[in-house]
């Protein structure tokens, strides 16, 4: 089927916007389509995988798809376009035009170099080979430059996995367990959900598997008192409320009133009410002092440069310098400080980051134990023995795209060493302790 002569000029026009990397590509891609209310969902369609196209293939497009130099935004609109939708989809192509695109296409990309073949800054490529070695760098840079499945999470309070295929199944969407998340499913395409009767009712939300995997591992139990402590739109805080079975308390922390927001209707949708958002300005926060030593479990899902979720993120690699894991890693640390002051003896904590570099993730946990010998490392073996999770760990989760199949996660388990006895309070002590409650709402 031919596209609509108009879509070449939108794509040109939304990539000019784009490869300056000011701000995320999915944000400018938004507001794109916002302003041109004129292009009808599928034209919105073919735009954007065919940007996310020329962000995965950049390296490629711009080395070989220029006539000396650089090529032209027109050219790069062209390359994204007959990637994703194919030559003869593209109508009012010059000769010129119809030779440079077929001559693009037979390339044998195997024989690339393997910067080309990558598709990434030369910085993180060298860190990849550096800690993957160059065979299972490369195997990981090319899962990572395709797009990412549509994975759900069946929410346990509304639904089971096998009545949401059945039903899903008569929209007709195909879906699959995962293997790894018992609550999972894998979508073949990507249909349009938010229409669904299933999607509605907060039956399921959009999770990648990994991200699940996290949540399963916190192994927050009914009636505990637990804190997603970075919880962002709140997709693993939902998870932990299933998890609880909708029974203790249950705080997503954030320090971005704009991404709890989100958190809003999607907590709507799903039927809990043990959940309570509390904004936050930073990890010192009163809010968390005053819960300090009550908390079984935290969850840390530390920011971080984003490079595990390059399969749908594709613009991070381009966006953000060497130097952002630097910066990253200094609030890492401090996150982690300020989050484990919440645990009380016995709790556990689960620091994780959707990273595949090693200076933001075993560096930092390596470096929190030394400083706190009041912690131990749980093995993750022993923790996805618990949680009869089938994947083969030592003492981290390192989930991998080319491994695994879902983003780039890891995630490591810290317990917090049982306190010593504390002397009895006074009566009038007691009576000034306030229920952990009214102290995350009274801040």
């Amino acid at each position: 089927m031919r596209l609509p002569p108009a879509i070449l000029g939108s794509t040109e026009e939304v990539l000019r916007e784009i490869l300056r990397f000011t701000a995320p590509a999915d944000v400018t891609l938004s507001r794109y389509f916002k302003d041109h209310q004129r292009l009808g969902s599928r034209e919105r369609g073919v735009v954007a995988e065919a940007v996310y196209a020329v962000l995965r293939n950049k390296t490629f497009f711009t080395d070989f798809g220029g006539t000396g130099g650089t090529p032209s935004m027109r050219r790069l609109a062209l390359l994204g376009l007959a990637e994703t939708a194919g030559i003869e989809s593209l109508a009012g192509l010059s000769d010129e035009e119809t030779e440079f695109l077929t001559r693009i296409q037979d390339i044998d990309r195997a024989l690339l170099p393997p910067l080309a073949q990558a598709n990434m800054p030369q910085w993180l490529y060298d860190k990849l080979v550096a800690q993957y070695g160059e065979t299972e760098a490369q195997q990981l840079a090319a899962v990572l430059n395709t797009p990412a499945p549509l994975d759900l999470r069946v929410n346990s309070i509304k639904a089971n996995r096998d009545d949401v295929i059945a039903k899903l199944a008569e929209a007709p969407i195909v879906a699959e367990p995962t293997p790894y998340s018992p609550l999972g499913l894998r979508v073949k395409k990507k249909p349009t959900l938010q229409n669904l009767p299933l999607f509605k009712d907060g039956a399921i939300e959009v999770q990648d598997e990994g991200s699940q995997v996290l949540a399963q591992i916190l192994a927050a139990r009914r009636g505990e008192m637990v804190v997603d402590f970075c919880a962002g739109a709140g997709g693993k805080t939902l998870a932990l409320g299933a998890t609880m079975r909708n029974t203790g308390r249950l705080y997503a922390f954030d320090v971005s009133e704009k991404r709890l927001s989100k958190l809003k209707p999607r907590l709507a949708r799903s039927g809990l009410s043990n959940v309570h958002p509390v904004l936050i300005a930073h990890e010192r926060d009163a809010k968390i002092k005053r819960l300090a030593g009550k908390i079984d479990r935290v969850l840390v899902d530390a920011p971080c440069s984003g490079l595990g979720t390059l399969r749908r993120n594709p613009d991070v690699k381009w966006r953000q310098p060497e130097s952002a894991v630097a910066e990253m890693q200094e609030k890492q640390a401090a996150i982690l400080d300020g989050a484990a002051r919440l645990l009380k003896g016995g709790g556990r904590l689960v620091y994780a980051t959707c990273s595949l570099l090693n200076e933001e993730n075993e560096f930092i946990v390596e470096q929190f134990i030394a400083s706190h010998p009041d912690f131990d490392l749980v093995p993750m073996s022993k923790v996805l023995a618990e949680q009869k999770i089938d994947l083969e760990m030592d003492q981290y989760l390192k989930l991998l795209p080319h491994k695994h199949g879902t983003d780039g996660f890891f995630a490591a388990v810290l317990e917090r060493k049982p306190m010593a006895a504390k002397k009895p309070k006074t009566e009038a002590a007691e009576a000034g302790d306030a229920a952990p409650a009214a102290d995350a709402a009274q801040a």
